[in-house]
């Protein structure tokens, strides 16, 4: 689709639509300067309606150690609901816009990684050695990488292409949604478009992603690497699963690893291993500087790393030609925008009032880690909604920051403070510790704790105190104990919870008396913030 032509469009209907506001209740009959202004209803507000629930609760008694009873209660009572309402007219010109565009279901992000590479010859009668050979000739030409044929390479695109059919499709249709974001930013930078399918290798396009090792986000950004490039972390906050910022951020580091290898493959490389491991791996082949002649004397995954990513480049490219027929998301990105926040709100609310499925907020704000927008002074954090609600949004917000607030104010559990990730921490050594569990907790190594702390020798002493950086950052807390959990919680004796439709790990702690979110994620070892329907989660330490 031609954007310019698409935003001309938009321009002229707008135009249109604006002059057919020109009523001119007040133009006397020689006047033939046109009315421009579009009138306003001041009274929308955001309105409650009264729906009726039928509400049926499952109660399971033990009787016995075999038997048990089952209860149905049903109830009939009035709900209230809201609906925000935006200016007709302003409305009308919204749909304009979208108008032009697409529109169809979105499904989940995907979760199986992309990387793990075998190299044996597969056969696939669909593509002759001979058609991938001149395939990736004439992809060669077009892009800066050194996209030659090898039998690995050809391994990995026929296996990619014989096993992850449907995980490829799904991820063909999420590209739509995130490719123009990354396009955007991959141009202001000069860097090469083609870069965007690395995104895909690192996190299957899946925003909360989060490695063994830490690395988060659509760019698995380290703690450390992040925060250098500007990317901070708190206790709501993680700035490494927000789309816009993690890849301005990437980008940046990617030109700054072009500048010191001079090379696109040597600079994805030291973007998965590090340019150390590069440089290693060029000094012990001999001082090549070609990614396939080092490849022998890189890290066994950033071995694997550049043929997986030129794999997905081909299919991508070639996608027409392997039958692919991706679904397209419910909207592109640019069917989007943001709203700077003036208070305090939680997605749940947002999710409430504006009648917007709580999915589809977390998908569209990955990067609040409780799913609640802060207020913090000298930070501007925005709610982005499909370009739909934004009108509503606007329209009714001291309404809904007056809802908000109400409802903060009448939470028995205070909310969670506001603190920045430290990438450093003061340890205190304690009776039985020595360096290497003293790595092993933080996932660091012993000869960086030694570096670190000036230490000669692996001796340590109680009460001496250790300079350490964790591999994860570390968000300081209160030091009051957690109680556990001692009510019957959904009217069983099952210490463990159900998760519903629209639940976030935050909405359940406030259900649960005495349980935190960083309890749930303890307990369940959960990583990210992400959970779905039907998941049951422990509820106590037991």
């Amino acid at each position: 689709m031609n954007y310019c032509s698409v935003f001309l469009s938009f321009l002229f209907l707008s135009a249109s639509l604006m002059g057919q506001e020109t009523v001119q209740q007040n133009q006397s009959p020689d006047e033939n300067k046109e009315h421009k202004e579009i009138l306003l209803q001041e009274n929308i507000g955001l309105q409650q309606e009264q729906v009726t629930v039928v509400d049926t609760t499952q109660i399971i008694k033990p009787i016995g150690e075999l038997q048990t009873t089952t209860i149905g209660l049903t109830s009939i009572k009035d709900s209230t609901v809201y609906v925000a309402n935006d200016y007709p007219k302003m409305a009308e010109l919204d749909s304009l816009w979208k108008e032009e565009l697409y529109n169809s279901s979105l499904y989940d992000t995907i979760y199986k990684s992309v990387r793990e590479l075998e190299y044996e010859p597969v056969p696939y009668v669909d593509l002759p050695t001979d058609t991938l050979k001149a395939r990736l000739a004439e992809l060669n030409t077009r892009t800066p990488f050194n996209v030659a044929y090898n039998p690995a390479l050809e391994s990995v695109i026929k296996r990619y292409l014989k096993n992850r059919h449907k995980h490829l499709e799904r991820l063909m249709a999420l590209s739509e949604f995130y490719f123009p974001l990354f396009e955007t930013e991959l141009d202001n930078q000069n860097i090469p478009l083609e870069i965007k399918y690395l995104a895909i290798v690192e996190s299957a396009l899946k925003p909360r992603a989060k490695s063994r090792v830490g690395a988060t986000g659509l760019w698995q950004f380290m703690f450390g690497t992040g925060k250098m490039f500007g990317l901070e972390v708190s206790s709501y906050v993680d700035e490494r699963m927000d789309p816009i910022m993690a890849t301005k951020a990437a980008c940046k580091y990617l030109a700054n690893l072009y500048k010191i290898f001079g090379d696109w493959d040597l600079a994805l490389a030291s973007y998965n291993s590090g340019p150390g491991n590069v440089t290693k791996a060029i000094r012990r082949s001999g001082g090549y500087r070609n990614y396939w002649n080092i490849r022998h004397n890189l890290p066994r995954e950033t071995a694997g790393y550049l043929p997986a990513f030129l794999a997905t480049m081909y299919i991508f490219e070639y996608a027409d030609k392997h039958n692919f027929k991706p679904r397209k998301p419910k909207f592109a990105y640019f069917e989007t925008d943001t709203i700077r926040v003036k208070q305090m709100i939680s997605l749940d609310q947002v999710s409430e009032y504006m009648n917007i499925d709580i999915e589809e907020l977390q998908f569209l704000n990955p990067s609040y880690k409780l799913d609640i927008i802060p207020n913090i002074k000298d930070e501007d954090y925005v709610l982005r909604l499909p370009l739909d609600k934004i009108g509503s949004f606007v329209a009714n917000e001291d309404q809904i920051y007056t809802l908000a607030k109400a409802e903060f104010d009448k939470r028995e559990k205070p909310m969670p403070k506001y603190f920045e990730a430290n990438d450093r921490i003061r340890y205190r050594v304690r009776s039985g510790d020595y360096l290497g569990k003293i790595a092993r907790k933080y996932g660091v190594r012993v000869s960086q704790i030694k570096r670190w702390n000036g230490l000669r020798s692996n001796n340590l002493r109680i009460g001496q105190r250790l300079t350490i950086h964790p591999r994860k950052p570390i968000v300081h807390q209160s030091n009051k104990t957690t109680k556990t959990v001692t009510k019957v919680v959904n009217n069983s004796h099952s210490e463990t919870y159900t998760v519903k439709t629209g639940d976030t790990l935050w909405s359940i702690s406030q259900k649960l008396k005495g349980i935190s979110v960083e309890n749930l994620k303890k307990w369940n070892d959960i990583s990210g913030s992400g959970i779905k329907p039907g998941m049951k989660l422990k509820i106590s330490k037991s």
